[in-house]
């Protein structure tokens, strides 16, 4: 288990430091998670020694939005005084992607040959 954590944390690491370094807009964790891919298709065993501690990981995931959650109920006058702009904006978002979703779904089918009229 501490050589998989060891992994993990050394991939972040990684990313952070290449994302810092080059000022990239890319997170450091993302970068580190694309390294952490690479380095599972190119050494397939590894996979094995992470398995176990990556679902332990993910199966706790929850944990890490009780951060949030305190900040909007610390917050929650805030959220209040601007309810109307957030609820907006949250509708709005939500409409949006859904048709730029369906569009996107829409000119793939169509560049690829497969529509209605098949």
């Amino acid at each position: 288990m501490i050589l998989a954590v060891l992994i993990l944390l050394v991939a972040q690491l990684a990313g952070e430091v290449t994302a810092r370094s080059l000022g990239l807009l890319i997170p450091g964790p993302v970068l580190g998670l694309v390294f952490l891919l690479v380095a599972l298709l190119v050494f397939p065993r590894l996979a094995d020694v992470v398995r176990g501690t990556a679902s332990g990981l993910l199966s706790h995931l929850s944990l890490l939005f009780v951060p949030a959650g305190v900040g909007v109920v610390a917050h929650l006058d805030v959220l209040g005084a601007n309810a109307g702009p957030l609820l907006a904006a949250l509708v709005l978002s939500t409409l949006l992607a859904i048709v730029v979703g369906a569009l996107v779904f829409v000119g793939v089918a169509r560049l690829t040959g497969s529509g209605a009229d098949e």
